[in-house]
């Protein structure tokens, strides 16, 4: 939908971006095509290769709709879906890595990132390597003449390491290396990589863009230097999304600015209620001013999620803990209206490896009253040193 000149609030844009009513006969949201098949009125209209629509696997009207809201809100030359942020990640490395290629990957990087790395990307050739989340321009060290890629997760997972993304992208720039970034902890509305010279940017639609923990997708945006070719890979790797899907998520869409004030609220209630709690070692959440990485956030972020974790004394009981809680319920997603705990592990670490030993327990905080979500930690306190 288009706006003057004039720029215009966060939440508006959210609730405008990507549809113009107008197009539809004035209804409000675009409409669900439900469509693989698509007919010609002739055969040299058939025979011809610039038609809007071809086949679904190429986009419908729903799936254009979010496409164009997530490009305006990137600042991106260009968008495409996928059935899950798994495949936003698997995805743009097929598609931007060959045989004989290096890709430096950071030791912060969400586990499955790694799993698919490890298993997949070395079977095709590719020599995969992973860095010091805080080794910022010193990265230059690392490269090789056949580095293609270097992939970034700020902050890291687990353990929420905040990476200089201007310094890494400015020495990739210099040498035509393509950097991508799994951006879903920050959303394109508190960090905008692709301003400060990312190439690609990652979500996990799933997480805070549906808002519901009832839909799977993920969605890769490009610069303009690096989106024919992204375009291409996800054409040719047939990673499509459905119409039903496309829509829950922009439906989420519309009210993420407003869900991610709360989050971003009880989350940092939260969060200092932890730190000086007398039995939390660790916080590990970058908007706090004592973590080591406070100060690149509040320069590059304009806002913090749901998502932290805390470092439980090694005398406490993990298990008890997490079983005492009675609103976080165990599971492993973020972004959505509830709670959830899980206790995370760093085993997997091979540059930067904390002190794994400890009990770290990973928050997502949800759009619950936080007083009642500090009594069903307190539940968990009691449980873990009973």
């Amino acid at each position: 939908m288009s706006h003057s000149s004039k720029k215009i609030g966060t939440n508006t844009q959210l609730g405008h971006a990507g549809y113009d009513p107008l197009s539809f006969h004035g209804f409000v949201n675009p409409p669900i095509v439900r469509a693989s098949t698509v007919l010609f009125p002739d055969a040299e209209t058939l025979a011809s290769e610039n038609q809007k629509y071809t086949y679904a696997t190429h986009g419908t009207p729903t799936t254009d709709a979010l496409c164009a809201a997530l490009t305006e809100l990137e600042g991106a030359a260009g968008t495409v879906l996928v059935p899950s942020g798994l495949a936003a990640i698997s995805v743009p490395l097929l598609t931007f890595l060959s045989a004989g290629d290096h890709v430096l990957i950071t030791d912060s990087v969400y586990g499955p990132t790694r799993r698919f790395a490890n298993e997949v990307l070395p079977r095709m050739g590719v020599a995969v390597e992973y860095y010091d989340p805080l080794i910022a321009g010193d990265i230059v060290s690392l490269f090789r003449p056949e580095t293609k890629v270097v992939f970034l997760e700020t902050p890291g997972s687990n353990t929420f390491e905040m990476q200089d993304v201007p310094a890494i992208v400015a020495v990739c720039k210099e040498r035509a290396i393509v950097t991508m970034i799994d951006n879903t902890w920050a959303t394109p509305l508190f960090f905008k990589p692709i301003g400060i010279g990312a190439d690609i940017v990652i979500h996990a639609a799933t997480k805070y863009f549906g808002g519901h923990s009832d839909v799977l997708m993920g969605t890769v945006s490009a610069n303009e230097a690096c989106w024919p070719k992204l375009n291409r890979g996800h054409m040719v790797l047939g990673m499509c999304v459905g119409s039903d899907d496309a829509y829950q998520i922009l439906r989420g869409l519309r009210g993420m600015g407003r869900r991610l004030d709360t989050h971003q609220q009880s989350t940092l209630a939260i969060a200092k209620w932890l730190e000086g709690h007398p039995k939390v070692e660790q916080v590990y959440h970058p908007a706090l001013e004592g973590n080591p990485g406070h100060a690149i956030w509040r320069r590059d972020f304009s806002g913090s999620s749901s998502l932290f974790s805390f470092a439980l004394p090694r005398a406490a009981d993990p298990k008890s803990f997490l079983n005492a809680l009675e609103i976080f319920g165990l599971g492993y997603s973020y972004g959505g209206y509830e709670s959830l705990a899980v206790q995370v592990g760093l085993s997997d670490r091979i540059v930067r490896r904390p002190d794994f030993e400890m009990s770290i327990i990973r928050l997502q905080v949800g759009l619950e009253d936080v007083n009642d979500l500090i009594d069903d930690l307190d539940r968990g306190f009691a449980a873990a040193f009973a």
